[in-house]
């Protein structure tokens, strides 16, 4: 009988060489779950912006896996007791932290899983692995739900300065070209301790923080709130929401089953059966994109113009303004729209809308990122750090958006 040798080592292009720490941590990765997350890409529409742009959730999990094994290595080093259950829970809540992810992630969020955000949905998931896996993952949902008295373990997976974001800024810097997000992980990681169970940054490393915040509110503005793929998003929300609506009016669209079930149903948490999960479970981008792609053919012209518009990169026109953007403004292009196109104000407002988008690389009201002084007090680092800049990084800026077809111009 053949023994599967599960200690795999994975090539990146960020890290160099991932191990797979052990053999039930392979299992996970090699669950259908899990290998769904290489058909979804980590930053949605993004790479109509930037073509590099096409990296998984898949990349980013292991990423963030191996972060966390030189986090616990380095708290492990300044005698941060650690046991190996801990150790094997931290890995699984890692690495399935973003789990609950639909294709293109937020777009689905706000338009086919209506009321359910993919953290729930991750929730979901390892709740299901771990009847499957004979109860192994108790403890790391344990720590994902913040239920643990060890609270620095839940800082490592969600906070202002964990695994996750220190992994998805250098990546996405990496594959956009993004150079301004390009953080110091291995550094940040190296000034990590623990005091009384929560997670502390010594003082040496207080610039490396300033760094990582304001790498973060830059790759905000350059890429993830850049105002293409924020108008592309806003289109993809729009296409599933038509695409919900006429099926709910009994029109057939052309689309793989898994979708076609989500379109036929209201989703809530409470209604998300095992089934439903597992239907879940069989969408990916490629769903999205078929469904895009026979969709510019169908006779509804909200469906078919907004389908080609991602299709063939050809999107709406996106203003962007630090005043908001009036409601005179918005109907007067409304009505032209409709009469352009005979269509009504209603069907219009699939072209022409308006919002706004938020950027706060540092916020004051979460869980602070706390600088351990030389003095061994502890410290907000806005107010351990003397650069005027981090005061700056803390306020919240508001963008308010107006998207209309550019024939309007």
């Amino acid at each position: 009988m053949n023994v599967i040798n599960k200690l795999k080592i994975f090539n990146d292009p960020i890290y160099g060489f991932i191990s797979i720490p052990n053999a039930f941590i392979y299992d996970l990765i090699e669950h259908p779950y899990f290998q769904r997350l290489r058909r979804i890409s980590q930053m949605g529409l993004s790479y109509l912006v930037y073509p590099g742009a096409n990296h998984t959730r898949f990349h980013h999990a292991l990423g963030c896996m191996h972060l966390m094994q030189k986090a616990i290595e380095t708290l492990r080093f300044k005698d941060v007791t650690i046991s190996v259950e801990e150790e094997n829970a931290l890995y699984i809540a890692i690495i399935l932290h973003d789990i609950g992810h639909g294709p293109f992630s937020h777009a689905m969020e706000r338009s086919i899983v209506e009321d359910v955000n993919h953290e729930a949905i991750s929730l979901l998931f390892m709740n299901q692995l771990n009847i499957e896996f004979n109860r192994k993952l108790s403890l790391a949902i344990q720590i994902f739900k913040g239920d643990y008295h060890r609270k620095f373990m839940l800082q490592l997976i969600s906070s202002q300065l964990d695994m996750d974001r220190m992994d998805y800024l250098k990546r996405d810097s990496f594959y956009t070209g993004v150079a301004e997000g390009n953080v110091n992980s291995e550094r940040l990681i190296q000034m990590m301790n623990v005091v009384d169970d929560v997670l502390v940054i010594e003082e040496k490393g207080i610039y490396s923080v300033e760094k990582f915040l304001l790498s973060r509110r830059l790759m905000y503005w350059q890429a993830y709130l850049h105002k293409t793929s924020l108008v592309a998003e806003l289109i993809l929300t729009k296409v599933l929401k038509r695409a919900k609506e006429l099926t709910l009016k009994g029109i057939h669209l052309p689309c793989s089953e898994p979708l076609m079930f989500f379109m036929q149903n209201k989703i809530t948490l409470e209604t998300f059966t095992p089934e439903t999960l597992d239907l879940f479970s069989q969408l990916d981008d490629f769903d999205i994109i078929g469904a895009l792609k026979a969709w510019q053919k169908h006779n509804d012209f909200i469906l078919s113009t907004l389908s080609k518009m991602i299709i063939n990169r050809d999107l709406l026109k996106i203003k962007l303004s630090s005043e908001k953007i009036s409601l005179e403004e918005l109907q007067s292009l409304k009505e032209k729209f409709a009469s352009q196109n005979n269509i009504s104000a209603i069907d219009a407002s699939y072209f022409i809308y308006r919002g706004k988008i938020k950027n706060q690389a540092y916020s004051k009201e979460a869980e602070p990122i706390r600088i351990l002084k030389k003095d061994k007090t502890i410290e907000d680092v806005v107010e351990a750090s003397d650069q005027l800049n981090l005061k700056s990084l803390s306020k919240l800026v508001t963008k308010y958006y107006l998207c209309f077809p550019k024939q309007l111009i």
